[in-house]
């Protein structure tokens, strides 16, 4: 038996099985000292006569789980990083070459380098364990599979499969993944090491002759030289379309695997390379690595110790968004009593639910008897039976503070005296809902995001009389469910809808002066937004919006000097306008569908903004109004203590309001263009538009002592 602080080498039969399993780590990843050992490894397997093939397995739950992003923070010049992809290409090209068999066998996550190991391997065997999941996802941190992923994965799983992997960083599960020819077999994961062992062996023999299924078409577009001139042509066109020229590592990775296919690999790995270290020392890298760190941060709960166990909740409201947050309390293993008024509500509740998991059915990500499991975790009813049996009450009612107050009166005469009652609302002040309780201690606001399953950000709202261990129970139980949180003080509108609402009413008030719709909204998505203003409030529903623009946010912020607050919006409610969900809003909707018409505005709206007479504005007009209304509210939040500090501002802003994640957040866009140039374009927009811009103090201060918000 060989040793190292990554790997130990087992033999037997013939076969070496290389245990991964790095030392003072919970998962296995890979660094610059660790690609050193991996050259090792491909030696020892060519000198040792013994060994006629290999496996490479792991120890841990996961297989690898990619690359020590750490060490990309090292890197300062031109120069610095190139050199280690260079030799890392160069052992996974011995690897690959390697005249005995090396089998990957994959359990767990195999993600970013670790995929790009098992590529280099000659084989690869996958458990069907759900957790077991493939990815080249180094597009999320502004980057491109650097360990020769642009070239080896087109070679195995088709052109077309390879862009959408590599731009996407989508998980692929086992099965699809043999489906694609990206693994070679899927078995249980207590038959992984035999199986992969036994197929190591019969490599020696003969080599794996791969049948995976194409349309002629699909053959075409992967196979031929004017097929994959069609695909790299779309594709560089709808990348384009969708990231706004915002995402340097797209046009990048296409250049990779187009310079691979056509001048060959050798010429595609020197490009990967160089392209790669390229991106390393890009700002939008810089900010999306930062991200990164940020969220694997808000995976752990800095008040762990105080948290309480929550096996049961109560929702109240089924409609779309307690339906979300019920299946993404279930999916956790928490039972879930789903209450509403209406039987018909509950029962499309547990339907939108029961879709979502047959779409995991669908994608073998989970299996049948799991699904049913699941569903049966939610239990719909009409009454409070059972309410005293649950450790907490997530409402999600009718934005009424009236009506907020008399389900918290309900909840607390029917449930125990430790049962945490928590407001799904996104304005409402939480101490105004807990006025009249029993146990104010108790309540705290859980703010999510629609649609639930797939926002990823929670807002966890604390007043000054909720409990520390309330908090922490609300933040371990966001955690659980896959959420990334922020805590935040109780204010109107919380941190992130007042910062929206700033954002949405210069949109408004654009739209009072005369600017298009549709203009607007791509200014909005050429800066780097994932929808424009517009378009997200019919998104969200005029009404909703018209709510938030008549609540206790606006009267606070009408106390500020010069402020000017928009008008349309609210005639547009009271008018009947709904947005998507009664297909009457700023766009056309398909009135059979209910889908929004493409490029198709609603001009009758404009009654409501001056008339149909629309003017140009220069685009970064449009863009600095509306990003910089948003960044100097999110400083005055900071300034008044509703975030707590620069991190959860960026962490909010980015996953739950989709401000610009390459420019870093509002904070970490304040301190790239620096304090004084952004109080120099806030007085600017001050002069010409008023005193709504006028830039917080906290700015002005950092701008004359030349501070940043991160050190």
């Amino acid at each position: 038996m060989q040793q190292s602080d990554y790997y130990t080498i087992e033999k037997s039969n013939g076969v070496a099985t290389i245990w991964l399993d790095q030392k003072g780590e919970k998962i296995n990843k890979i660094s610059p000292e660790v690609i050193n050992l991996f050259d090792g490894l491909a030696k020892t397997l060519e000198a040792d006569n013994e060994i006629k093939a290999a496996v490479l397995i792991s120890r841990k739950k996961d297989f690898i789980a990619g690359a020590d992003i750490d060490a990309f923070l090292e890197v300062k010049k031109p120069g610095d990083f190139k050199p280690i992809t260079e030799k890392g290409h160069q052992i996974l090209n011995s690897m690959a070459t390697s005249s005995k068999p090396i089998v990957a066998a994959i359990h767990g996550a195999c993600l970013g380098a670790g995929l790009e190991i098992a590529l280099a391997c000659h084989a690869r065997i996958a458990s069907d364990d759900r957790g077991t999941k493939m990815a080249l996802p180094e597009v999320q941190l502004g980057l491109l599979p650097g360990g020769g992923g642009t070239q080896r994965l087109p070679r195995l799983v088709g052109l077309q499969n390879a862009l959408t992997m590599m731009t996407t960083g989508k998980n692929i599960f086992a099965r699809p993944a043999k489906k694609m020819g990206l693994v070679d077999q899927v078995v249980h994961v207590s038959k992984l090491h035999k199986a992969a062992s036994k197929l190591a062996l019969q490599l020696t023999k003969a080599p794996l002759k791969r049948k995976v299924k194409k349309s002629m078409m699909q053959k075409f577009l992967d196979n031929t030289s004017m097929g994959r001139n069609l695909v790299f042509k779309k594709a560089r066109q709808m990348a384009a379309k969708a990231t706004q020229g915002n995402y340097p590592a797209i046009p990048k990775i296409f250049d990779c695997v187009e310079i691979g296919l056509k001048q060959g690999m050798t010429a595609g790995l020197a490009a990967e390379a160089t392209k790669f270290e390229e991106l390393i020392l890009s700002p939008e890298s810089r900010q999306l690595i930062g991200i990164f760190f940020n969220m694997t941060d808000k995976k752990k709960n800095p008040m762990a110790d105080l948290a309480k166990p929550i096996h049961r909740i109560a929702m109240l409201g089924a409609g779309f968004m307690g339906a979300g947050i019920a299946e993404v309390s279930i999916v956790k293993g928490i039972d879930v009593l789903l209450k509403d008024i209406k039987q018909e509500t509950i029962q499309s509740a547990q339907k939108t639910i029961w879709k979502s998991l047959a779409k995991k059915l669908k994608r073998k990500s989970l299996r049948k008897t799991e699904a049913e499991q699941l569903i049966n975790k939610v239990h719909g009813q009409l009454d409070y039976k059972n309410f005293d049996t649950v450790d907490m009450v997530v409402e999600a009612v009718f934005e009424d503070v009236g009506l907020k107050q008399k389900v918290l009166a309900e909840c607390e005469a029917n449930t125990h005296d430790q049962c945490i009652f928590a407001s799904n609302t996104s304005a409402l002040p939480i101490s105004k809902i807990a006025a009249k309780a029993k146990r104010p201690e108790l309540i705290l606001g859980l703010h999510y995001f629609s649609p639930v399953p797939k926002m990823p950000l929670l807002e966890i709202v604390k007043t000054p009389q909720t409990a520390d261990w309330v908090v922490a129970t609300g933040l371990e139980f966001g955690i659980r469910q896959g959420k990334t949180c922020i805590v935040v003080n109780d204010a109107p509108g919380f941190y992130t809808t007042r910062i929206l609402a700033a954002f949405l009413n210069e949109a408004l008030l654009m739209l009072e002066e005369g600017a298009d719709a549709l203009v607007l909204d791509r200014a909005l998505k050429k800066w780097g937004f994932p929808v424009g203003p517009v378009t997200l409030m019919d998104e969200v529903g005029i009404d909703v919006g018209a709510h938030i623009m008549e609540g206790d946010i606006i009267e606070q912020v009408q106390l500020r000097e010069d402020v000017k607050i928009a008008e349309g919006l609210k005639h547009m409610a009271k008018a009947g306008y709904k947005g998507r969900k009664n297909g009457k809003g700023f766009f056309l909707y398909d009135a059979k569908t209910g889908k929004k018409l493409k490029g198709q505005i609603n001009k009758d709206m404009y009654r409501f903004f001056g008339g149909e007479n629309r003017k140009t504005f220069p685009l970064e007009e449009m863009q600095m109004r509306l990003g910089m209304a948003m960044v100097n509210e999110a400083v005055i939040s900071y300034e008044d203590r509703i975030i707590e500090n620069p991190t959860d501002g960026d962490v909010g802003a980015i996953f739950g309001l989709g401000f610009p994640p390459f420019r870093g957040g509002p904070f970490k866009y304040i301190d790239g263009l620096g304090a004084s140039k952004v109080v120099e374009i806030m007085n600017q927009l001050k002069a010409q538009h008023g005193g709504r811009f006028k830039p917080a103090k906290m700015l002005v201060n950092m701008a004359e002592e030349g501070k940043t918000f991160y050190s």
